[in-house]
C-alpha cells in the first residue's frame, strides 16, 4: 500500500566531501535571516557512530556544533569518524522546525560526506547557513552524468552554454583531485558536444534524461569501454583557458547493459553439472572474483579459495569439485567503489542463492533436485482445482502470525513453516473450515530471506512486561514491545536480503538445508487444506545498499542495481528503503530468474507483487512470459496457472511514466495482471488509509445514513452525495472494475466504469475482471474491525458491527474480480486500532483461532505510526463494549463463511468475461432517486449462455442504511425469486427476514444486511 510501512532505511548517496564544489552547477541558495540559534545539531547518518542514541537526532548533545568566540554566527566541531559514506545536515534549537540541507537550502537536500577515517571539522555559517568541512576537495560527489551507451554520455541538468570543452576522466584505481581548476589524477578523454540531445531509442528509452546536455565519445574511448568502466569516472567540463567549471560523477547501468547485453542469455548462481556445482557471477566491473568453500555456515578458514574466470558478458565462472555438496561458500569480489573512491575486496554472498546458513552469513551449495528434501509424494502434490484466476478467493496470511500462540502446535514449530504440516492444530482445522466454505488460496506474507529478523531463536527477545495485566488503553504495551521490537521474532518481512531462499526464522533450524524441506512441506500441508500457495515477493526495493550495507547487490556491481537520483546520483527511496532499477537489464533478469526458480522449486501458484507500480509494465510480461513456458511434465508446475498481482500505486520518482512505462493500475489493463483497486475499498470503508481524521465514513461505515460526531465527512448534503458516489464505486468494482462496461449512475446519465471518478482517477480501469483485487482490508493499515471502529458511531452495538462487517466483506466475496481477505477478519480481526504493524511484534499482530479474542483493547498501538491518533482511539479502546466476546467472534465467523459459500455455489459470481458482464450483470437502483445506502444488483443467466444450470439468475441487495429498505426490481415480477439456501438455512436470524414480493417484483431486506435472492 502506499506509505508503505517498513524501517527507514537511511543509505549514502554516492559521493565525496561536503567540500566537492565542482560536483555541480546549482547556484548557492541562500536562506532568509533568522535569529541566533540556541543550539546547531550536526544530524545525519553518522550520529550513532558518535555518542547519539540513533540516527538523525535534532537533539542529541553529543553532535553539537559550538559557538566560535569573536565571530558571531559561526559554529564548529571536530569529531572522530570511521571511514564511510554518510548524510548530514544541520538541524537548529534542539529541533527539526528550523534545518538546512545543501547549499544552505531551509530543508534541503541531505549532504553526502566521504569520511577517510578520522578527524574531520564541521563548520557551520548563520549568515549563509552553510555547512562545510575541512576534507581535501575531490571530485564525484553528485553523480549528474549517464554513460548510456559506449559512446554516447548524458549530462542531466548542465547547460552546454556554460563550458566551451567536454572531458571523460579516467582514474584506475580512483584518487581524481582538483587543484586551480585542473584534474588531476587521471586521464582525460575528449567528447564533443551533440546539439541535438537524446533522439530516437535513446530518448524514448530514458525520458528522465530529456534536455539533457548529451556527449559523444570518439571510437578509439568506447571501444576502451569495459576497462574503463572498471575505475573512477568523472565528467568535466572546461571554459576556454581549460578550467574545469564543472564537473560530476557519472552512473553507468545504461553503458553496462549495452555493453554486455549478451549476459542476459546466461544462467546466474548455481548450477549442477552432476555432482559438480557451477557458479557464475555477473560482476563486470570487477577486477578479480575469487570463490571461498567453507565446511561450515559461520567461523573457520575456507577449505577452497579459486580464482573464477571473467568472461566477455561480464560473468566470472568456476566449475567446483566433486564433494561441495552441503559446503558453504562466499565471492570475493575486487572492485572499484565510487562511494568510497577506491578499490575494494568485498566478501559477497550469491545473489541468486538458494540456500543459506544462519543469518545469511554464507550461501549453501544445495542440491534442489535432491529427494531427501521433498516430502512424501511431492512430485505428485495435488493442487486445488481453480479454472480461472476469477474463480480465486485469497486469504491474506503471516506465517508467525498462523501458528505463534497456538497451543495445539508443537511448541518447536510454532510460528514456522512446520506449522502447515499439523492437519489437527487449531489452526490447520480453522483453515479447512475456510477451505471447505470457499477459501481456496493462501497468500503468504515474505517468506524470503528477511534482512531484520534473528534467526537464531536463542538470541531473539521478548516484551519483559505482563501485558494482558496492563489497561487496554495504556501506553505500556507499546513501549514494552517496543523496547524489545528490533530483536523480537517477528516482522512483516519487506526487507528483503535474498530474494530465492526462504527465510531462516520460519524454518525449526535455519541452518543447512532444512528450510528448503519445510517450505515444501507446508506447500503440500496448505494443498492438503483445499488452498493454492500465493508468495509476496518484494523485488521494488532491497534492505539497504551501498558499501557498508548488509545487502551484497551494490558491494558487487556498485552503481548498477539501484534506481538512482537523475541529477545527483543519491539513492532513491521512495519505497521505503533502496529502490531497486528492475528496468536495468540485469535487475530484471534477477528478478524473473528468482520467480522461474521459485514457482519450479516449491510448485507455487501465484506472486503477489510488493509495490508493483514501481517495476515496468515490461518486468511484469517478462515474469509471465517466463512463467508460462513452465510445464507440469518437465517442470513440475503449470506456468499459465500462476497467477500474477499486485500494488499498482503510482508514486514516486516513476510516477506519471517518468521513466518508463510503470506496472501500475491502468497502465496493466488487458495483460491478464491483477491490481489492487482502492476504489471499493475507499468506498465501503469511507475516506482514506491517511486521513488527518480517522472517522471519515463510507458506505459500509455509516456514511450519512448513521452519522457520527466527527465533522470530517462534511454536512448532510455533502455525505448524501459522497455515498452516492460511493454506490457509483460499489458497482464499477463489483464489476471487476471494468472501465467500459455501461451502466446508469448517481446522476441518472449512461457512463462506463472509466467515467466515475476516484480522485482525479478512474473508478474503472481494467480490461478483464482478473486484473482486480477486490478487498476491504488487508496487512496494511487498519484491519476491517478496527476500521469500522474508528469510524461507526461509538455507541453502535457489537451485533450491528458484524453485520456491517461481513456487509463490507460481502461487496469483495460478491463481486466479478478476484476476492481477497486478510486472515482473521473472518473473526473481527483487531490490532488494537495499529495501521502498521509490520513491527509491532506478537501482541498487536495476535492471531487467534480459538475465537477467544480478535486482538482489541490490547493497549495504544505502537507511537511509531499512529501517536497522532491517540486522541481519537483512547476512549475507544477503553470502551468495554467494543471488545468482542466469544459468541460474537463465532456469529462473525459463520456469516463471512457463508457469504464464501454463496460465492462458490454460482458461476454467476465469477463470468470470468468483460462481455458476459456487461449481459448478465446490472443495477437496477441508479439515477439521484436511489436510495441512499442501498445497493442492488441483478446477475441475469437468462440472458445469453447458459451459465448456471440449475438457475435463472440472483438478486442481491447491499443495505448499508439503518432502516430496512424495499427495492423494485424491474422484470422481477411473477418470478420464484427464495432466499439463497445458504442465508436461508444460516445463522444470521435477521437476514432470514428478507423476503421477495413476486406481484410487484419487490424485495425487502432488513437494515445492515446484504441479501441474496436466487431465481430457479
Amino acid at each position: 500500500m502506499r506509505g508503505h510501512r517498513r524501517k527507514a532505511l537511511i543509505t549514502a548517496a554516492i559521493g565525496t566531501s561536503i567540500s566537492a564544489a565542482l560536483a555541480g552547477t546549482a547556484l548557492p541558495a541562500i536562506a532568509a535571516h533568522t535569529q541566533l540559534p540556541s543550539s546547531v545539531t550536526l544530524v545525519g547518518s553518522l550520529q550513532d557512530e558518535l555518542g547519539c542514541a540513533g540516527e538523525w537526532q535534532a537533539d542529541c548533545a553529543a553532535t553539537r556544533l559550538q559557538s566560535v568566540p569573536g565571530t558571531e554566527g559561526l559554529y564548529q566541531a571536530t569529531f572522530d569518524i570511521p571511514a564511510g559514506s554518510y548524510e548530514v545536515k544541520t538541524a537548529l534549537n534542539d529541533s527539526w522546525t528550523e534545518n538546512y540541507g545543501a547549499d544552505g537550502v531551509a530543508g534541503g537536500a541531505n549532504i553526502v560526506v566521504q569520511a577517510p577515517g578520522g578527524r574531520v571539522t564541521f563548520t557551520y555559517d548563520h549568515n549563509t547557513h552553510r555547512l562545510s568541512d575541512d576534507l581535501p576537495e575531490s571530485l564525484g560527489g553528485a553523480a549528474a552524468g549517464h554513460w548510456l551507451t559506449s559512446d554516447m554520455i548524458a549530462w542531466k541538468g548542465f547547460d552546454p552554454a556554460q563550458a566551451t570543452s567536454f572531458q571523460l576522466y579516467t582514474a584506475e584505481n580512483g584518487g581524481l583531485t582538483v587543484s586551480d581548476g585542473k584534474i588531476l589524477g587521471g586521464t582525460g578523454k575528449e567528447l564533443s558536444l551533440m546539439p541535438s540531445g537524446l533522439d530516437g531509442a535513446l530518448a524514448g528509452k530514458y525520458p528522465h534524461l530529456a534536455g539533457s546536455t548529451v556527449l559523444r565519445l570518439p571510437a578509439e574511448a568506447a571501444r576502451e569501454a569495459r576497462e574503463l568502466l572498471k575505475g573512477q569516472l568523472i565528467l568535466a567540463a572546461h571554459d576556454a583557458a581549460g578550467n574545469a567549471v564543472a564537473t560530476t560523477g557519472v552512473q553507468i547501468p545504461g553503458v553496462l547493459d549495452e555493453v554486455y547485453a549478451s549476459a542476459a542469455k546466461r544462467d546466474l548462481g548455481l548450477r549442477w553439472k552432476g555432482d559438480r556445482p557451477e557458479l557464475s557471477l555477473w560482476a563486470p566491473t570487477a577486477r578479480n572474483v575469487t570463490l571461498h568453500v567453507y565446511d561450515n555456515g559461520s567461523g573457520g578458514e575456507p577449505k577452497a579459495s579459486v580464482t573464477m574466470k571473467d568472461g566477455r558478458d561480464g560473468v566470472w565462472s568456476v566449475l567446483g569439485d566433486k564433494g561441495w555438496e552441503g559446503d558453504y561458500y562466499l565471492f570475493e569480489v575486487e572492485v572499484f567503489v565510487p562511494e568510497t573512491g577506491k578499490v575494494e575486496k568485498n566478501f559477497v554472498t550469491d545473489p541468486y542463492s538458494v540456500g543459506l546458513s544462519t543469518n545469511s552469513e554464507r550461501s549453501l551449495l544445495l542440491n534442489l533436485a535432491d529427494p531427501a528434501l521433498a516430502p512424501a509424494d511431492w512430485e505428485k502434490i495435488a493442487k486445488p482445482v481453480v479454472e480461472k484466476p476469477e474463480d480465486l478467493s485469497i486469504y491474506e496470511l503471516h506465517v508467525r502470525d498462523f501458528s505463534i500462540t497456538d497451543e495445539t502446535v508443537p511448541s518447536t514449530d510454532r510460528g514456522t513453516y512446520k506449522a502447515f504440516t499439523h492437519q489437527g492444530s487449531d489452526g490447520m482445522r480453522h483453515l479447512q473450515e475456510m477451505t471447505k466454505s470457499g477459501i481456496n488460496a493462501v497468500h503468504l506474507l515474505p517468506v524470503n530471506d528477511i534482512a531484520t529478523i534473528e534467526e537464531r531463536r536463542e538470541l531473539r527477545q521478548e516484551p519483559q512486561c505482563d501485558l494482558p495485566a496492563l489497561p487496554p488503553d495504556s501506553e505500556e504495551q507499546q513501549a514494552c514491545v517496543g523496547a524489545v521490537a528490533a530483536k523480537d521474532g517477528f516482522n512483516w518481512g519487506y526487507d528483503p536480503l535474498h530474494y530465492t531462499t526462504p527465510e531462516g526464522s520460519y524454518a525449526t533450524n535455519p541452518e543447512g538445508a532444512i528450510r528448503t524441506l519445510e517450505f515444501r512441506e507446508m506447500v503440500a500441508g496448505l494443498n492438503k487444506s483445499g488452498a493454492r500457495v500465493i508468495q509476496d515477493v518484494v523485488y521494488n526495493h532491497t534492505s539497504g545498499a551501498g558499501q557498508n550495507s548488509s545487502h551484497n547487490l551494490d558491494r558487487i556491481v556498485p552503481g548498477y542495481y539501484h534506481r538512482l537520483n537523475p541529477t545527483t546520483g543519491a539513492l532513491e527511496t521512495s519505497t521505503c528503503c533502496a529502490n531497486t532499477a528492475t528496468e536495468n537489464t540485469m535487475m530484471g533478469k534477477l528478478m524473473v530468474d528468482s520467480l522461474v526458480t521459485l514457482a519450479k522449486t516449491y510448485k507455487l501458484d501465484g506472486f503477489r507483487f510488493d509495490l508493483m507500480g514501481h517495476h515496468t509494465k515490461q518486468n511484469l510480461l517478462d515474469v509471465r512470459a517466463a512463467l508460462d513456458q513452465l510445464t507440469l511434465q518437465r517442470d513440475g508446475v503449470d506456468g499459465k496457472n500462476i497467477y500474477l498481482y499486485g500494488e499498482g500505486w503510482e508514486f514516486g520518482e516513476v510516477a506519471n511514466d517518468a521513466r518508463f512505462v510503470q506496472a501500475t493500475q491502468q497502465n496493466m489493463a488487458g495483460t491478464g495482471i491483477g491490481t489492487f483497486s482502492d476504489r471499493l475499498r475507499d468506498a465501503v470503508r469511507g475516506g482514506g488509509p491517511f486521513d488527518e481524521d480517522p472517522r471519515v465514513q463510507g458506505f459500509a461505515s455509516g456514511l450519512f445514513t448513521d452519522p457520527n460526531v466527527s465533522p470530517a465527512s462534511g454536512t448532510p448534503e455533502e455525505q448524501r452525495a459522497t455515498l452516492l458516489l460511493a454506490q457509483d464505486q460499489i458497482k464499477v468494482g463489483l464489476t471487476g472494475n471494468l472501465k467500459d462496461y455501461s451502466f446508469i449512475d448517481r446522476t441518472g446519465a449512461t457512463v462506463k466504469g472509466s467515467d466515475v471518478r476516484y480522485g482525479g482517477e478512474p473508478a474503472g480501469y481494467t480490461a478483464d475482471p482478473s486484473e482486480v483485487i477486490s478487498y476491504v482490508d488487508a496487512h496494511d493499515n487498519e484491519t476491517l474491525f478496527d476500521a469500522l471502529t474508528l469510524k461507526l458511531p461509538q455507541g453502535t452495538s457489537m451485533e450491528d458491527r458484524i453485520r456491517m462487517n461481513t456487509l463490507a466483506l460481502s461487496t469483495t466475496a460478491f463481486g466479478q474480480g478476484v476476492s481477497f481477505w486478510h486472515a482473521g477478519t473472518e473473526n473481527l480481526r483487531s490490532k488494537s486500532l495499529d495501521r502498521n504493524s509490520y513491527d509491532s511484534g506478537d501482541w498487536f499482530n495476535v492471531l487467534d483461532h480459538t475465537g477467544t479474542t480478535n486482538g482489541f483493547a490490547r493497549g495504544l498501538p505502537p507511537e511509531r505510526d499512529n501517536r497522532d491518533k491517540y486522541p481519537y482511539m483512547k476512549s475507544l479502546l477503553a470502551d468495554p463494549t467494543l471488545s468482542p466476546q466469544p459468541a460474537h467472534i463465532a456469529a462473525s465467523r459463520e456469516r463471512a463463511k457463508e457469504l464464501l459459500e454463496i460465492r462458490k455455489s454460482s458461476p454467476l459470481f465469477h463470468l470470468g468475461d468483460a462481455k458476459l458482464i456487461q449481459q448478465k450483470l446490472s443495477f437496477p437502483s441508479a439515477g439521484p432517486d436511489q436510495a441512499p445506502g442501498v445497493v442492488v444488483m441483478r446477475l441475469d443467466d437468462t440472458v445469453g449462455s447458459d451459465v448456471d444450470k440449475d438457475l435463472k439468475g440472483m438478486v442481491v441487495i447491499f443495505n448499508a442504511s439503518d432502516e430496512a429498505a424495499i427495492q423494485a426490481v424491474p422484470g422481477a415480477a411473477g418470478a420464484s425469486y427464495s432466499l439463497h439456501s445458504v442465508q436461508a438455512s444460516g445463522a444470521d436470524p435477521i437476514v432470514k427476514t428478507a423476503a421477495y414480493d413476486p406481484a410487484g417484483g419487490s424485495f425487502t431486506v432488513p437494515a445492515r444486511t446484504v441479501a441474496v435472492f436466487q431465481a430457479k
